[in-house]
């Protein structure tokens, strides 16, 4: 089988799209498969990174703010449209997997001018624009979560939930531990805002490192961003002080999986991947969801692990750190609670998500072979 990803910018997009291609690999060990994506999002980094070969294809996000910009948009996407179609031709692909945003759209509409099956999966509770626009090209359409159901033509939903790769699923605390050099008996906080950052969650972890910087039995794991790592070091270093000893700062987190694992408590947004990879290593989380998502979709993804008990969902209004001060340090006080709070975010797991997407895909494929 030979299979065409797409969808980038964000880690968001992209992981979604890997579990499922390392899904079928399970499946079908000599699948073959080409990442289609945007030389300005992440997937530069990420997707070589996992053995995926990697093509740039013209696109650029829908800007509808003057005549001139939407005929930009226009421009660029037909012109990603032609590449992706002259890659497609050469790669021959038996299906397309897309997994939204901006660098979607010349993708879906080449493979659906060559009349190449489509398969769209969506991550959050409110589609994003790409992918409401594309459905109507999609043999099916995937939900990360049931709410966003009513977006979509009823007969192509399939709910699977959203596709984490395995390696969040198999770690435990104990060898996480010991493979990142942090104590055991430690109170391990990880603290992030996705891989381009969040100013509001960088202002908090900056509070958390105030309250327990220094602490023995403490580490605090702190993810920035990279468009915020050096406005964090230069705050931690503010007056020639060094940054504490048990606080690990990074602009970009590679090794997520074992950092959940080790993390006793996780503080982060709560957009659909962070949630499904905090659920899948089941870990207590307080999620302060970004306010500045069209449909609010970030508040229900973190409000379905909360009402499961898995988490705490913070508003960011008021005083956002000082609440989140004091719900890190009821947590800390009450191990039971914590245990409690595991179980209910693993109960809010997708765990077969790229399993049943794949099944799915597999199963139409051959239908339409017949």
């Amino acid at each position: 089988m030979r299979v065409i990803l797409t969808g980038g910018i964000t880690g968001g997009h992209i992981y979604p799209a890997l579990a499922i291609a390392n899904q079928f690999k399970e499946f079908d060990s000599d699948a073959e498969f080409l990442y289609l994506g945007s030389d300005e999002g992440m997937e530069r980094y990420i997707v070589p990174r996992y053995g995926y070969e990697l093509k740039y294809i013209d696109s650029r996000w829908f800007d509808r703010s003057s005549p001139f910009k939407l005929a930009k948009t226009l421009f660029k996407n037909e012109r990603g449209k032609r590449q992706a179609i002259s890659v497609m031709k050469q790669f021959k692909p038996d299906f397309v997997m897309s997994t939204g945003s901006f660098v979607s759209v010349p993708v879906v509409l080449a493979a659906k001018s060559l009349k190449i099956p489509v398969y769209i999966h969506e991550q959050n509770a409110y589609p994003g624009v790409a992918n409401k626009l594309l459905s109507k090209y999609a043999r099916r359409v995937f939900l990360g979560f049931e709410a966003a159901r009513k977006y979509f033509p009823s007969e192509k939903v399939v709910y699977t939930g959203n596709p984490v790769r395995s390696e969040f699923g198999e770690q435990n605390r104990e060898c996480a531990r010991d493979e990142l050099g942090i104590p055991q008996n430690d109170f391990v906080v990880l603290i992030f805002g996705g891989s381009l950052g969040a100013e509001t969650i960088n202002d908090i972890g900056l509070e958390i490192v105030n309250k327990y910087g220094n602490d023995d039995n403490v580490t605090i794991l702190f993810g920035t961003g990279k468009d915020y790592f050096e406005h964090v070091k230069t705050r931690l270093n503010a007056g020639g002080k060094e940054a504490p000893t048990n606080v690990r700062v990074m602009p970009y987190i590679s090794e997520m999986a074992k950092m959940l694992s080790a993390s006793n408590v996780i503080i982060c947004r709560s957009g659909a991947l962070s949630t499904a990879e905090v659920t899948m290593a089941g870990r207590a989380a307080v999620f302060v969801p970004s306010p500045n998502v069209t449909g609010d979709h970030q508040y229900y993804n973190a409000k379905a692990v909360a009402d499961n008990g898995g988490a705490v969902l913070i508003t960011e209004n008021g005083d956002v750190e000082l609440r989140v001060l004091n719900a890190l340090k009821a947590l800390s006080a009450d191990a039971t609670l914590l245990e409690d709070m595991e179980e209910g975010s693993l109960k809010s797991a997708p765990v077969d998500a790229a399993k049943i997407i794949c099944e799915e895909i597999i199963s139409d494929v051959k239908a339409r072979r017949k």
